[in-house]
């Protein structure tokens, strides 16, 4: 029974992490300018973010989830206007592959700023709560099983962001500038994308 719930918790934080989104190919396109390591810096900052929004779903911390469902308005806006940020300069970056610590964007840095990006979506509470439910977990399970569920989680977007970084991180030096220029396009759009429907869906 444990081990099915690690899996499952495994699975879930796999698909979740797979799920082409705003993260996903702002850490594409750091892996592709900055190399493997700031790809997958990045990306553990969202498997931190989706581990901690995991926890306070599956152990019911509900003082943590109330304050921020509370003020999702905002936080998620904080969020909107940095993807925004990252959206604009992705479009005007030049068409290079960053080689050295002092042009590329340090560790730290990649990891908290999608830490910091993913934990802007509060809501994101609520859908860890139903899949917990959907799992057999609630608030009052036994914390042993909560905490494999979302170790699995973890643990499952981790592996993805693995799996993103070490790929893209061996194509990036196959990229002439145009390409990557293109990529750089196509990427700020879509990041800009996002952010616009981020800001629609608090506005409506």
């Amino acid at each position: 029974m444990r081990g099915e719930l690690l899996l499952k918790g495994l699975a879930f934080g796999f698909l979740l992490a797979a799920t082409v989104g705003p993260m996903w190919v702002l850490c594409l396109r750091r892996t592709l300018a900055g190399g493997a390591l700031v790809g997958l810096a990045s990306g553990l900052g969202i498997a931190a973010a989706d581990g901690f929004y995991g926890a306070v779903a599956a152990f019911g911390l509900t003082a943590i989830s109330g304050f921020l469902l509370a003020y999702a308005f905002w936080i998620g806006l904080a969020g909107s206007a940095f993807l925004l940020y990252l959206g604009v300069k992705t479009l005007i970056a030049r068409p290079e592959i960053m080689e050295t610590d002092e042009t590329a964007i340090s560790l730290p840095a990649a990891f908290l700023s999608t830490l910091g990006l993913t934990l802007a979506n509060p809501p994101t509470i609520l859908a860890f709560a139903a899949i917990f439910a959907g799992l057999g977990l609630a608030s009052s399970a036994d914390y042993g099983a909560a905490a494999l569920v979302v170790a699995g989680v973890f643990a499952g977007s981790a592996i993805w962001w693995v799996i993103l970084a070490l790929a893209a991180g061996r194509l990036r030096h196959r990229l002439g500038p145009r390409l990557f220029r293109t990529i750089n396009v196509v990427s700020g759009l879509t990041i800009l994308g996002f952010a616009a429907w981020q800001i629609a869906v608090l506005f409506r």
